[in-house]
């Protein structure tokens, strides 16, 4: 299957903490789908923005993978991390094309409290960056 490719190479670049591979994994069409954004973000550019915030935000020495669901072109991956001691859980449902590159990447987020966390450090990474 296309997407146990893809997501080896997802987890490689989650474990580099180097959103700049992104580039190569990213299809140019792909929809990421935030937990806090009303409306679907569309390109790679966007994409990368999000993703690599979210490195910046949850990818930290807590941030796990506890499982994964892989089926046809698609996988739902469930993560856990911690910030300012809030525990957060929750999933990346990741799609990709014919050629492994990713066309669409939801994120949700659980608990409300982990949701709102997220929400600001994100924002605050983002104000800063603009």
């Amino acid at each position: 299957m296309i997407i146990e490719q893809t997501i080896q190479k997802w987890h490689q670049v989650v474990d580099a903490k180097d959103p700049s591979q992104l580039k190569s994994l990213l299809a140019d069409d792909v929809v990421f789908h935030s937990p806090v954004l009303h409306t679907p973000q569309k390109g790679k550019a966007l994409t990368t923005m999000y993703l690599s915030a979210a490195f910046y935000v949850l990818a930290n020495e807590n941030f796990k993978y506890n499982r994964q669901i892989l089926q046809d072109n698609q996988a739902v991956l469930e993560f856990e991390a911690n910030i300012d001691g809030i525990v957060i859980n929750g999933v990346d449902m990741i799609e990709c094309n014919s050629n492994g590159k990713i066309t669409d990447f939801k994120v949700m987020v659980r608990p409300l409290k982990g949701l709102q966390i997220v929400q600001q450090k994100m924002f605050d990474l983002l104000s800063k960056n603009k």
